[in-house]
């Protein structure tokens, strides 16, 4: 007997819009149901998933869908005391005002607060520079010893190892002569 328990948290994202469009939506989920049939509210992409239109009643904003540098749980409670998690957000949609320009990235360099301001560049490390081809000699040097056999090339490497290692011995044992 199997039994499968499927816990399926709810899809969210950040929606971070200009003060004006604030306004505007805020009118527009502010009015009771009847006058709020008049205005619709919708959301599209185009074919890159990346570029969209954000409607208002008659009014088109342009929207771009971008990438957080970290991710963001969002919280909700039943009875003010507990917390359950029901998402983890790693994506904002961006609304702008018809004449800005979109961004010409996928990633946005800024949290959602401002101690997260350029958080990409100030709080996680660059990736480091790997030569291709040192990893590529690496991976073979591992499949040949996984495979029972031995790395190439490895007296020579020891060696050359050996003598960079007697040289910067030589040179930390050398005391600095004095200055006259």
């Amino acid at each position: 007997m199997l039994i499968v328990c499927v816990v399926r948290m709810e899809e969210q994202f950040i929606l971070r819009v200009t003060p004006s469009i604030a306004e505007k939506l805020d009118r527009l989920l502010s009015e009771t149901a009847s006058s709020s049939e008049e205005q619709s509210l919708d959301l599209s992409f185009s074919e890159d998933g990346r570029s969209g239109t954000f409607i208002i009643g008659n009014e088109h904003f342009p929207a771009s869908l971008l990438d957080l540098p970290c991710v963001v749980e969002s919280y909700k409670t039943y009875d003010d005391c507990a917390l359950v998690k029901t998402a983890d957000i790693g994506q904002m949609i961006m609304v702008r005002e018809a004449g800005d320009t979109a961004p010409d990235v996928v990633e946005y360099r800024h949290g959602l607060t401002p101690p997260m301001r350029d958080a990409r560049k100030r709080r996680f490390r660059r990736e480091p520079y790997l030569n291709p081809e040192l990893v590529q000699r690496v991976e073979k040097d591992l499949l040949n010893i996984m495979a029972g056999g031995t790395v190439e090339n490895a007296e020579a490497e020891a060696n050359e190892q050996e003598e960079d290692g007697e040289q910067n011995a030589r040179k930390v044992n050398k005391k600095p002569e004095p200055a006259p």
